[in-house]
């Protein structure tokens, strides 16, 4: 009896150290184990096959006495939610938040230290995040490291940009686990990590194809007052391990009990477009904290920006030989100045025109002089325009064509500078009816130590969109850490660029073809993206004969990226002239909405192709965007998602028969059809292409 005893004794410490949480519909299942060595460890499986196998958790601690290991389970408790919420400006005008939840409660006999895991299963995948009570013997703390691993079960093909704690920046490389190689690369960089005791440092979200065909994406949630994740790769082993961004002397987060850590999550599905018409990141972030957001609105907007990267102009109102005072009015004007009373009038003139409801205005503020190269504290102030930008004078013309104004505040990566003049700046732009701005933060950080992806600078983004809040305005940033999904919990934060945007085209290698198709699997989970289409003279000699650089589409994939690439912020970004000269083209970027009712991806491939439909949430209309890779691709789509017994005016902008990225980007058709919800519409994008049609019901 003693024996048997003995055994079922041991059978139900082995059971209650293993406990299993599945999805609602019972085909993401997530394994919970502690080791024999009280080490938490987990396993993720999909339709009965295995995505993550089995895989360590916990924290290390600057002082000791680690959180990963000597555990025993204190309690398990479960519950299911099933939501329906409302997002200020999206994709879709309802979000459906279903997932069942164990909580895993933890404690360390010998160090009376206690960590909570939350585990969360919905549809799409999984997310657990660490939970740290309120506790006597762990109060004020400073995480050192987090080893969360995961530990995949093949050599995936993998879409990766090497770690690099200042920047993301990077075209996508397409290649095997096996073969991601930091080394090779031309790094952004001195900060940009190579390979560290045969690791490799690639950034989250990290989108996979399996070698069972699935497709997996591991990426993280509601980042506040926390690092950002990067992946340590061991290519050889398939095993991912979480690498936090360090600050200036190495600690990676400084906590106070309770808090939490940021969500760390893994999508998984048969069927690409489930990972990337994915709400959960957005669904693991806290409700809005904007009690009235009627002021929140979406924006289509031009500026004075892309006549400086293409060099017609400058930021500067003087040229760098005159740095030695920016703000001075003995500063001889170089002539080439781009933010001028009367340019800005232009612009304003344009917009009002064309129906745009802002004008962005960039190097309107003195110290653009002074502050690239230099990295010095103070050289913007935000409140000093130049002497040929009337502030005024431009403002008031734009009230009385009924545009607003954005903002530009460039920090120059002095971001405690920007911090003492923050409200000295929105109360300006309060004083002139400004809604939004636009922010940068080129460069190293000011003091030096800090990297973009810290804490310190988590922070600080975070703060921005709540001290804009207080004020009422929208805050676009630039050069940021890539966002996780706070513009729920701020739905000011309207919207981030965070990712190697469309400007790369005018002065580089450019962005290759594939890199739009990757970003709605990557930088678009997280949340809006300015990447300012609209392109329309995509080679760049058309300003400068000994100019190769060139945008890497088609015209008409310019015009489908307002459709695949999701902002309720969409810029028309190329120059007023050139928009003119392609009037039947640019009716396509007047017509286009840029918040919607419903979005319905209808196919897709990371790196190949994606296919959306997304309906304004203002009118019955619908709008299509498909674009391509460097391949060009013949398909078929049923427009089953228009209104049963309606009859619709579809409008295609579609690549002319020999259009070519490359040798002849500018060649389209645009043809006018009647069709209903049991129509077909073949479509044919050209190599680097696209296709965007307008959905407009006939009365």
């Amino acid at each position: 009896m003693k024996k048997n005893t003995i055994l079922v004794l041991l059978f139900l410490a082995s059971f209650a150290n293993a406990q299993s949480i599945q999805s609602p519909s019972k085909e993401v299942t997530l394994d919970f184990k502690l080791t024999s060595s009280g080490l938490p460890t987990y396993t993720v499986s999909y339709k009965s096959k295995p995505i993550i196998l089995q895989s360590n958790l916990g924290i290390k601690l600057k002082e000791g006495n680690n959180l990963e290991a000597n555990f025993r389970i204190d309690s398990i408790g479960r519950k299911n939610v099933n939501e329906i919420w409302r997002p200020v400006l999206g994709e879709q005008s309802t979000i459906k938040n279903n997932y069942n939840e164990m909580i895993v409660a933890l404690s360390q006999p010998l160090t009376n230290k206690k960590l909570t895991i939350i585990f969360r299963a919905f549809d799409e995948g999984v997310a657990f995040r660490y939970d740290f009570p309120r506790q006597k013997d762990l109060n004020y703390f400073v995480i050192s490291d987090e080893v969360t691993q995961f530990n995949l079960t093949g050599d995936h093909k993998t879409f990766w940009i090497p770690g690099d704690f200042d920047s993301q920046e990077y075209a996508y490389n397409e290649t095997k686990l096996s073969e991601v190689d930091n080394d090779k690369l031309d790094l952004n960089n001195a900060i940009a990590l190579k390979s560290i005791a045969g690791r490799y440092v690639i950034q989250s979200p990290l989108m996979m194809k399996s070698t069972a065909g699935l497709y997996i994406n591991i990426f993280e949630a509601a980042v506040v007052n926390f690092p950002i994740m990067h992946l340590d790769l061991l290519p050889k082993e398939n095993k991912l391990t979480t690498r936090l961004v360090p600050n200036a002397i190495g600690d990676k987060a400084y906590l106070q009990t309770p808090c939490v850590s940021p969500w760390r999550t893994i999508m998984v599905s048969d069927d690409a477009r489930d990972i990337v018409g994915s709400k959960m990141i957005l669904n693991l972030n806290e409700p809005s904290k904007i009690e009235d957001t009627s002021w929140i609105k979406p924006m289509k907007y031009v500026g004075i920006w892309w006549e400086m990267h293409l060099g017609k102009s400058t930021w500067d109102y003087a040229g760098s030989q005159n740095a030695h005072n920016a703000a001075s009015k003995d500063l001889i004007p170089s002539g080439k100045h781009g933010a001028t009373t009367a340019n800005a009038k232009r612009y304003i003139d344009f917009a009002a025109k064309h129906g745009f409801d802002g004008v962005l205005v960039e190097g309107w503020n003195a110290g653009w002089e002074d502050w690239f190269g230099n990295w010095k504290e103070n050289v913007f102030d935000f409140t000093t325009p130049y002497p040929d930008f009337n502030l005024k004078e431009v403002n008031d013309y734009a009230k009385l064509k009924g545009v607003k104004m954005i903002m530009h505040h460039e920090t120059s990566g002095s971001v405690a500078n920007y911090e003492r003049h923050l409200d000295r700046a929105l109360n300006l732009m309060k004083q002139y009816g400004y809604p939004a701005a636009k922010s940068g933060y080129v460069g190293r950080i000011i003091p030096r130590g800090e990297f973009h992806d810290g804490q310190t600078m988590v922070n600080h983004f975070n703060f921005v969109a709540q001290r804009f809040a207080d004020y009422k305005m929208m805050v676009n940033s630039h050069e940021s850490s890539r966002p996780t999904g706070y513009s729920r919990t701020y739905p000011n934060y309207i919207a981030a660029e965070a990712a190697r945007g469309n400007e790369f085209n005018a002065w580089s290698v450019g962005n290759p073809p594939m890199h739009e198709t990757i970003l709605p699997f990557t930088r678009l989970l997280g949340g809006p993206m300015d990447y300012t289409p609209g392109i329309f003279e995509i080679k760049m000699n058309i300003y400068d004969a000994t100019k190769t650089e060139q945008v890497h589409t088609t015209l008409a994939k310019q015009l489908a990226l307002y459709v695949t690439m999701y902002s309720p912020l969409q810029m028309a970004a190329d120059l007023p002239e050139n928009y003119e000269k392609y009037p039947d083209a640019f009716q396509f970027i007047k017509d286009v909405a840029v918040d919607w009712q419903e979005s319905i991806y209808l196919e897709a491939e990371p790196g190949d192709y994606v296919t959306v439909v997304r309906k304004d949430k203002k009118s019955e209309n619908w709008f299509l965007g498909a674009i391509t890779d460097e391949n060009a691709r013949a398909t078929e789509i049923k427009l089953d998602f228009l209104t049963p017994n309606k009859k619709y005016q579809a409008i295609v902008y579609q690549d002319g028969t020999n259009a070519d990225w490359k040798n002849n980007p500018k060649s389209y058709s645009i043809k006018t059809i009647q069709v209903t919800s049991m129509s077909k519409i073949k479509l044919n994008l050209a190599n680097g292409g696209g296709t965007a049609i307008s959905f407009k019901p006939i009365n």
